[in-house]
């Protein structure tokens, strides 16, 4: 049964608490920073998102409810931050109050299957905190084709002093140099073929950088609870982090405990001429097995002037040593580290070799477009996606674009099996997008 929210609920309830906890955070904040000078800053972000696929006959969700599949969002996110700055015996601090509060509705094909299968790799809005520390969404509506939520997406203070800095609280966390997959991101990654990646949705973290000069330090601590809703060190991440140069290259290396797991993983960047060569490699030694899972991303990019018109261009080569080379009859089959890591959102794909290539170029002042393609070099199938963007003004952007798949059934991106004689994925997706800020 749906239970909805009257007007008096939201109004004295499931609206004003949140927004009156934010309040009174950021003004215990500024109470603590004084005597200081204080700012403050509020911004806002609408977005409209609408997504239509034509799904292939052998498709699950075609077979319950028909194609084309539509589903949309719309997404209001206001941004508040609270800024103290006090001078202390001749140095500097600063306290910073984060917030980003966001209103969503979703609605279409996709959710009345309860998968949301339709937008999960176009689409990653943030509706839930199960999995979270802090429980900071609360559901408006819930119907059968319909959601409505509003959350904290970005909750957190940040206090600066010299070359130390501290977060608590939900922020992004964003570490790895992949352009299209992202094996050293642990947290909340986007998927390769996500459109909107303004906003990486936020964990709940302690982070801790420390610079010296030339490089810098990270202790990270990521807090969430267990499939049972109970918080504790085996559903956390405990990571750091060293950055530096080491002569014109730039150099990280990462050492974490990943749930019951153990990472490495080591960076580098290397300009060469007007290009940037990239390389991510982590290495995962699983707690049940004491296995090693070696994957890493090789990637390639430049800018350079075509038609005397802006224009980037990159190649990526990525291993996914979680993956199978062949795709079983029954994704009940898939190996047992591979699906926990899809089901975390950690990956997004299933088999192990793959290569993207993309480019962008700017056709006018107000046109840029960009065309990305992946191809599985295990199956042979591949993904094509192409978006043109339209920007009238500093404050709105327009989107358009169509992603579709080259590959039969039963490759990965041709149609997934589920069960014999059914797939999940393939056909051809088209988007639009709508975005304004101010």
């Amino acid at each position: 049964m749906t239970v909805r929210a009257n007007p008096t609920q939201v109004l004295h309830g499931r609206w004003t608490r949140p927004v009156r906890s934010a309040v009174l955070l950021a003004t215990l904040c500024l109470a603590m920073a004084a005597p200081a000078q204080a700012q403050s800053e509020i911004k806002g972000r609408l977005k409209w998102f609408s997504a239509g696929a034509m799904l292939p006959d052998e498709d699950f969700q075609r077979q319950a409810s028909g194609t084309p599949a539509i589903d949309h969002t719309g997404s209001l996110r206001v941004l508040v931050r609270a800024d103290a700055n006090r001078k202390d015996g001749g140095s500097d601090s600063s306290l910073r109050f984060i917030a980003d509060y966001s209103l969503s509705w979703l609605n279409g094909d996709s959710f009345a299957l309860a998968s949301g299968a339709g937008q999960q790799t176009l689409d990653q809005t943030p509706t839930e905190d199960a999995q979270r520390l802090m429980r900071l969404t609360w559901e408006i509506d819930d119907g059968r084709r319909h959601r409505a939520v509003h959350r904290f997406d970005r909750f957190a203070l940040e206090y600066r002093r010299r070359n130390l800095s501290v977060t608590v609280g939900r922020q992004a966390v964003s570490w790895g140099s992949g352009r299209v997959f992202q094996p050293m991101d642990l947290f909340n990654p986007f998927a390769p073929t996500t459109v909107d990646r303004e906003y990486k949705p936020g964990d709940d973290v302690v982070l801790v950088e420390q610079a010296f000069g030339g490089s810098d330090l990270q202790f990270l601590y990521v807090a969430r609870r267990d499939e049972y809703g109970k918080v504790g060190t085996d559903s956390a991440s405990r990571a750091i982090k060293w950055h530096g140069f080491l002569g014109g290259s730039e150099i990280e290396v990462l050492g974490a405990r990943h749930y019951l797991d153990d990472v490495l993983g080591f960076t580098v960047r290397v300009p060469i001429g007007g290009a940037i060569l990239r390389t991510d490699v982590t290495g995962t030694r699983l707690e049940y097995d004491d296995d090693w899972y070696v994957s890493g991303i090789l990637n390639i990019d430049w800018a350079f002037d075509l038609f005397q018109r802006a224009a980037f261009g990159f190649i990526e080569y990525f291993h996914n040593d979680f993956g199978v080379r062949e795709l079983p009859a029954r994704r009940s089959e898939l190996p047992y580290p591979l699906v926990t890591r899809l089901a975390r959102g950690e990956l997004f794909n299933m088999m192990r070799d793959y290569l993207a290539v993309g480019a962008t170029y700017q056709w006018s002042a107000l046109w840029t477009q960009s065309l990305t393609a992946i191809v599985n070099l295990d199956d042979r199938s591949s993904l094509l996606q192409t978006a043109l963007v339209y920007e009238p003004s500093d404050f709105t952007r327009m989107q358009m674009g169509i992603t579709t798949v080259l590959g039969d059934e039963g490759e990965e991106f041709g149609g997934v099996p589920v069960v014999d004689g059914v797939t999940s994925g393939g056909g051809t997706q088209a988007f639009l997008q709508f975005v304004y800020f101010r």
